[in-house]
């Protein structure tokens, strides 16, 4: 396990996209065999379907231990980093040590911007953010006029109007320009189920990603584990791959930040429920040719409330563009008004010295930061005209309200990019 971690670690560390100076500290994303965008390729690799256009995990001994696989279990918890994974091992998450102690435990990277809506899509698509356009949280989407919330389908300045977007005649079922994965699995002889929480289940969201998709919901951890349980024990001469998505790690970790005790607390209950109602009752039948993988889309990293980081506190930015920034707090996309690029840039350096690199947006889209592939026909305006790439714990907050925010992601440091990839197999 620990030469898993540290060879992945290690060709990580060593990656760089060329032609792109993201500074000394910042991670890479390793699309090319270690990032979450390879994920969906292997796992149709292992389950015997073909092959999406990007490259599987290039990690030899993850092929093996999947070897004769009849039956995936993906578990996705939202917002684990590496770090923090690791250091609750040791701590209050000690019943995933037997998993952990069997299996293998490898890093891979997040994509970029490495947030939810962006990484979930490149789970359920196989392609990059690039290629499927969801390009952060908040996007100006031309066609529509407005910027929009990509998790809630609603113009971003909208409270508790989850999906309105729908009254400008936005279609989840068909905004996406590249195919989803559930298809291609059922086209395949594979049954793709996946498990949302109620809140969930039935979104905007999740019937973007899961045409053709068995889809359950769940109150709550137990009832989680058992509809889970309860579907390996029912046979089927059908290979299987089973998504499980649980979120209550990041709702917490933006409030109180990651390292809070309420939200290793909150790692912790999902381990032990995991264990006890899921892992140590499940039946040899139903472990039988059965992959368990525990993974994550993003991590956090602390940031402290500031009213310097408000944007509402620096009018002389807001006037040199066109509309308040979009896309992620730690990951801006800029629109400068004509002539005012440079003093845009002048503007950040000063008033926030060492905490944002700025780039041509352009650029960063042709050198791969967001993905391989041919970009998305609406990507290049959905990114603005700069990137505002935080460093440290800087982020910019253009929204017209107070900031509630702790925890934060979206960007290239290796709290927000690196992720744990625990796959263990359940017949062993």
């Amino acid at each position: 396990m620990a030469t898993t971690l540290e060879s992945t670690l290690k060709r990580i560390r060593d990656h760089r996209l060329p032609d792109l100076d993201l500074g000394p500290k910042a991670v890479h994303p390793a699309y090319d065999g270690l990032s979450i965008l390879n994920v969906p390729s292997s796992l149709c690799r292992w389950l015997g379907a073909p092959e999406l256009p990007h490259p599987a995990i290039n990690h030899a001994e993850f092929d093996d231990l999947a070897s004769g696989a009849r039956q995936v279990v993906v578990i996705l918890v939202d917002a684990v980093g590496l770090n923090l994974f690791e250091r609750w091992l040791e701590g209050r998450a000690q019943s995933l040590q037997p998993l952990v102690s069997s299996g293998l435990l490898g890093a891979l990277t997040s994509v970029v911007p490495s947030t939810t809506s962006a990484a979930l899509t490149t789970l359920w698509t196989g392609r990059s953010p690039a290629e499927h356009g969801i390009l952060g949280y908040e996007l100006f989407l031309r066609e529509y006029g407005l910027v929009a919330n990509m998790i809630t389908h609603a113009p971003a300045s909208f409270e508790d109007e989850a999906e309105s977007l729908a009254h400008a005649g936005f279609d989840p079922n068909t905004f996406l320009p590249v195919p989803t994965i559930g298809p291609h699995l059922s086209e395949a002889g594979i049954e793709p189920h996946a498990f949302l929480h109620v809140r969930i289940a039935g979104s905007g969201l999740s019937r973007m990603h899961f045409p053709k998709v068995h889809q359950h919901s769940f109150a709550d951890l137990p009832d989680l584990w058992v509809q889970l349980r309860q579907l390996m024990e029912t046979a089927s001469d059908a290979r299987r791959l089973i998504w499980g998505y649980f979120g209550n790690v990041d709702y917490l970790a933006h409030r109180h930040g990651p390292g809070d005790k309420r939200v290793e607390a909150e790692f912790a209950r999902f381990a032990d429920s995991m264990m006890a109602d899921f892992i140590n009752p499940l039946s040899a039948s139903a472990r039988r040719d059965t992959v368990l993988i525990i993974m994550a889309d993003h991590g956090q990293v602390t940031t402290r409330k500031d009213p310097h980081f408000e944007l509402r506190n620096h009018p002389d930015l807001l006037r040199r563009l066109h509309m308040s920034p979009s896309g992620e707090n730690r990951l801006a996309y800029l629109y400068p008004r004509p002539g005012q690029m440079e003093a845009v840039e002048e503007y950040i350096a000063r008033a926030w010295p060492r905490m944002f690199r700025t780039m041509a947006s352009g650029h960063a889209l042709e050198a791969g930061l967001f993905g391989p592939g041919r970009p998305a026909k609406a990507a290049r305006s959905r990114i603005g005209d700069r990137l505002a790439l935080s460093q440290g714990e800087g982020y910019l907050w253009w929204a017209a309200k107070d900031n509630p925010l702790i925890g934060r992601h979206g960007s290239i440091t290796a709290d927000e990019m690196l992720v744990p990839f625990l796959m263990v197999r359940l017949d062993a």
